[in-house]
């Protein structure tokens, strides 16, 4: 199939991630790690979202260009059990009508893959559509990225068609090349002192439906720590920290790296190898002080939603939680989630105007959650986060 010439932006793109560059070394990670412990972390949500189509390494490289401290790649498995950067396994959706619901790739336009269209009950949720362990890595590179909301964020389809779904592996060769500049510059500039004190942009994987797929035999946690340590990801400073909605693969993981793990927080119900179990607890059982505690045994830290802590009344912040002084107290820092932009996303107080698609005050929003001491944030907007949080810092 004919692929339209790619912008120069895209060039730029492809000519990154096609050199493996070396990973910088776990003492400058100390050394950096020590020093992003002194401001809130921003953490580029599957990208820099905001302005590219999501898990495209564009989305990366962008959010690296914008100032993020970690780039995050949700990841879920092909069909020949690789890694790959996708926020779901589903690659676009129908509704009960056969139209599309939601697409992340031209799958759908395919017609030499119209037999792979299936319906699956994906934690508990029966989804018409493609789905990438369905597909070979081969296959699945042959598709072309697409954006997620084209009506929301109709700039962004500017990029369609033109992307790869990237592997988690060639997620971790752009950063490191990233890395690898960053410290070369340094080192040209002022030395190996001024080499050892570049803080190294971070990778924030997370483990989409584990048990799913560890139910058809594609289980994510092997590939993922093998990839980690193949890359230099080892230790409890390394710039890395795993999530999961889920428990028992982030306990399971525990006992395969000492990489930091982050368990994730919903604002309504509970992890799904919960409802599997016939655990009853939910998310907000987790959230509470014994369930910190608990957290605490496993995971360095939790990615909360919003909501948890501050909750929304008629649309507009409310009172403060205590869950990160709860947090804390456990011994577990707090990344919240997610602050988007768009005034569809935002609080009332923060919009702009009554259109949602526009931009609002995502800076209010960021600064009403860091002042309650939260540890960082995902963001689909870094270049608008990094201001938010380094005005916050600087006490604006």
């Amino acid at each position: 199939m004919f692929v339209r010439t790619l912008s120069a932006f895209a060039l730029a793109i492809v000519a990154l991630s096609t050199h493996t560059a070396a990973t910088a070394t776990e003492s400058a990670h100390h050394v950096a790690h020590q020093i992003a412990a002194t401001k809130p972390l921003l953490i580029a949500h599957r990208g820099a979202s905001g302005y590219v189509p999501e898990h495209t390494l564009a989305a990366y490289w962008l959010a690296i260009e914008q100032g993020a401290d970690y780039v995050e790649p949700d990841l879920v498995s092909t069909k020949d059990g690789v890694l790959v950067a996708r926020h779901e396994n589903a690659i676009a959706i129908v509704d009960a009508s056969g139209a599309i619901k939601e697409a992340t790739t031209d799958v759908a336009d395919r017609p030499e893959f119209a037999d792979r269209k299936t319906t699956k009950l994906i934690d508990g949720v029966s989804i018409t559509g493609w789905f990438t362990e369905d597909f070979t890595l081969a296959e699945l590179k042959t598709l072309r990225a697409r954006e997620r909301l084209p009506q929301l964020r109709t700039a962004n389809t500017r990029f369609d068609n033109m992307l790869e779904v990237p592997t988690f592996e060639e997620v971790l060769q752009l950063v490191a090349q990233a890395n690898e500049r960053r410290h070369q510059q340094a080192l040209a500039k002022g030395g190996w002192k001024a080499a050892l004190k570049v803080k190294p942009i971070g990778v924030y994987p997370e483990t989409k439906h584990p048990t799913y797929f560890d139910g058809i035999g594609l289980s994510l946690e092997e590939p993922l720590v093998r990839t980690l340590h193949k890359h230099g990801y080892r230790f409890k400073t390394s710039p890395v920290f795993i999530q999961s909605f889920e428990v028992s693969n982030l306990q399971d993981l525990a006992k395969m790296t000492r990489v930091p793990l982050v368990q994730l927080l919903s604002a309504s119900g509970k992890p799904y190898d919960f409802v599997i179990k016939g655990d009853a607890r939910s998310y907000a059982d987790l959230a509470k002080p014994e369930g910190l505690k608990e957290i605490a045994r496993y995971a360095s830290g939790i990615g909360a939603n919003t909501n948890l802590m501050i909750p929304l009344v008629s649309g507009r912040l409310g009172t403060p939680t205590s869950l990160v002084q709860d947090a804390h107290a456990a011994g577990l820092i707090v990344h919240g989630w997610t602050f988007r932009a768009e005034n569809i996303f935002l609080p009332n107080e923060f919009d702009s105007s009554a259109n949602p698609a526009d931009l609002g005050d995502m800076a209010g929003q960021v600064k009403a959650f860091l002042s309650l001491g939260m540890d960082g944030f995902f963001t689909d907007h870094p270049f608008l986060g990094k201001q938010a949080r380094d005005a916050f810092v600087a006490g604006e």
